[in-house]
Formats: C-alpha cells, sequence, structure tokens
C-alpha cells in the first residue's frame, strides 16, 4: 500500500474560466523488483517554488540513487525535466508526460530512486517512473477551480427567505449573513449563472433589490 504524506497548500490562481492543478503536497511509494520508488508531488506557481521542492525532497531522501522530475506551469508554456542519470527519456520524460496528460497545470513531481540492484531496463522504469508520477498526482489530489463572482445582496428579511432559495438553488458559496433593520448577504456563484441569477433576485423584487458585484474568485467547483 502507499504511503501518503500531505501538506496543505493553497495555490494561486490564474486568470481562466476553469483551471486544474494540485490541492496539496503530497506522496506515495511503491517498490518494484527491489528498487524504491517515492513520487512526491506538490502545487508550485514558480520555477523557485519547484527547485524549493526539489531540495527539500532531496534533503528528505539522501543518498538516494536518482533524484528525477518534472514540471509544467502556465498551462505548458513553461516545461522541463530531468531524467538524473537514468537512460535518456526513460525518465524525467514519462514523469512530464503522466502530469500533462492528467489536466494538470501549475504542478511538480519529484520522483527518487533507491536502486535495488536489479536492472528494470528501458520499458521497466518508464512504467515504473510514470507509476511513481501518477500516484504521487493521485496522493495530492487533482481538483478544478472554476471562475466564481462575488456579490452582495441587502433586502428585507421576508425577501431573503425567497433569495436564500434561489442561491441554494444555483449553488452559490455564502460567504456571509448580517440581519440587522435588513438582510445583507455576501456570496459567490459560478460566472455563467451570474447574470441569471441578478436577473431573477430583479424579478421576485419587481426591480427593488439588486445584488451588487463585488469582486471574483476561484473555488473548486462541485
Amino acid at each position: 500500500m502507499a504511503k501518503l504524506k500531505t501538506k496543505t497548500n493553497e495555490p494561486a490562481l490564474p486568470e481562466e474560466p476553469k483551471y486544474i492543478t494540485l490541492a496539496r503536497e503530497a506522496e506515495a511509494e511503491f517498490e518494484e523488483k527491489r528498487s524504491r520508488f517515492i513520487g512526491r508531488a506538490a502545487p508550485v506557481k514558480t520555477e523557485a517554488e519547484a527547485e524549493d521542492l526539489i531540495r527539500r525532497v532531496k534533503a528528505d531522501y539522501p543518498g538516494a540513487t536518482h533524484y528525477v522530475w518534472a514540471y509544467t506551469m502556465r498551462g505548458g508554456a513553461q516545461a522541463r525535466y530531468t531524467d538524473d542519470g537514468e537512460p535518456s527519456g526513460t525518465a524525467g520524460r514519462p514523469v512530464l508526460d503522466v502530469i500533462v496528460k492528467s489536466g494538470c497545470d501549475d504542478a511538480c513531481v519529484v520522483v527518487v530512486r533507491y536502486f535495488g540492484g536489479t536492472l528494470l531496463g528501458a520499458g521497466g522504469l518508464v512504467r515504473a517512473y510514470a507509476h511513481s508520477a501518477a500516484i504521487a498526482l493521485e496522493a495530492a489530489q487533482i481538483v478544478a477551480y472554476e471562475k466564481y463572482t462575488e456579490l452582495s445582496l441587502t433586502c428585507g428579511y421576508g425577501e431573503y427567505q425567497k433569495y436564500i432559495v434561489e442561491l441554494e438553488r444555483v449553488g452559490a458559496i455564502i460567504d456571509d449573513t448580517v440581519f440587522a433593520d435588513a438582510v445583507t448577504v455576501r456570496f459567490a456563484v459560478r460566472a455563467p449563472e451570474t447574470g441569471a441569477l441578478c436577473d431573477r433576485i430583479r424579478e421576485l423584487s419587481a426591480g427593488r433589490d439588486e445584488a451588487v458585484i463585488t469582486g471574483e474568485r476561484f473555488a473548486c467547483g462541485v
């Protein structure tokens, strides 16, 4: 069974409708013909963050035979990998291919190998490094973030009961509710739903109430 080690690391997000990356830093390992493979994956936004991950992995696993790594950022515009002494094309490239095929962006995977004394051959190495990358990504959890619009709505108590039904219907995220002389709700809704929801609020209130856009952010879609 793969061993997992996690570290929370909420990523900063780019301005795109949907963004797929890793939820956290985590690792998993397996053994192939007595060679020990340890894969660690993490969300990274810069080369400096990727280099820091690589340094930390090397410090955590001193004396390993190879430290193979790969990362991709900015929608694939920035990508690097290394075989670190393994035969060309058998290590770093397979790791990078797994990241790319997963659809994950701004992600780095480092695979540590402790040689067990038995040669795996080119095909065996490709499979081992690809598998290490895959289980590391699985441990780190691939998540999709969607663009949300942040809004504020002030209304009467009676109207609030009607509006909250609409907010629940569209899966809005309620950030804060203040009950005073009137009710003020601060919430976020998926960007494509914003216009229809605002129209619905105007319709229910005969034009008296208006949801005001206050910003935008990314959040995990459900």
